[in-house]
């Protein structure tokens, strides 16, 4: 018997209220756990919420598209957000947005075609003293150069070779 998509995505709401708690506080939790594991929040994911916290959809949609780190859209394995206050602006930050934007080929708001990255600012990452800032995913990288840039695009897609090449071995 094959488990649909959405089968795998209950069970994995489930699992994350029990965990959780089934309240109302618990729905932040909720919400980034599947950010994490789906990429994005999906229609169909926050009903399921709403049915499990015994709160009405709309209550969740309020929260999953207010927080910035959450996204109805789906994103990229990597997540890449660049600082823009105005002391990440006054250490460089448009020299590292515009190499960002040529080294991935999109702008800020958008996605790689292939999945891998996608590209925002973020408001304020709290390294106003080592700016230019910038997060991947939920790692901190600091005073980054444009020269900085490549080398961290270039990890990130060799952390996913390498994890592609060691499941097809297993």
């Amino acid at each position: 018997m094959l488990i649909t998509d959405r089968e795998r995505l209950r069970d994995d709401i489930a699992g994350w209220a029990g965990r959780y708690g089934r309240e109302r506080s618990s729905l932040l939790p909720i919400l980034q756990e599947i950010q994490k594991k789906y990429r994005r929040v999906s229609d169909h994911a926050m009903q399921i919420v709403a049915d499990l916290l015994g709160i009405h959809p709309i209550e969740v949609y309020g929260v999953a598209s207010f927080y910035s780190f959450l996204s109805l859209t789906r994103q990229g394995k990597y997540v890449i957000r660049l600082c823009r206050t105005i002391s990440c602006d006054m250490a460089g930050k448009e020299s590292v947005a515009q190499q960002l934007r040529n080294d991935l080929g999109i702008g800020f708001g958008q996605t790689t075609p292939d999945g891998m990255f996608t590209l925002e600012w973020a408001n304020c990452l709290g390294m106003c003293d080592q700016g230019p800032a910038m997060l991947v995913n939920d790692k901190v990288y600091t005073q980054v150069t444009p020269q900085q840039v490549n080398d961290i695009i270039e990890q990130c897609r060799r952390a996913v070779s390498v994890f592609a090449t060691h499941n097809k071995e297993h």
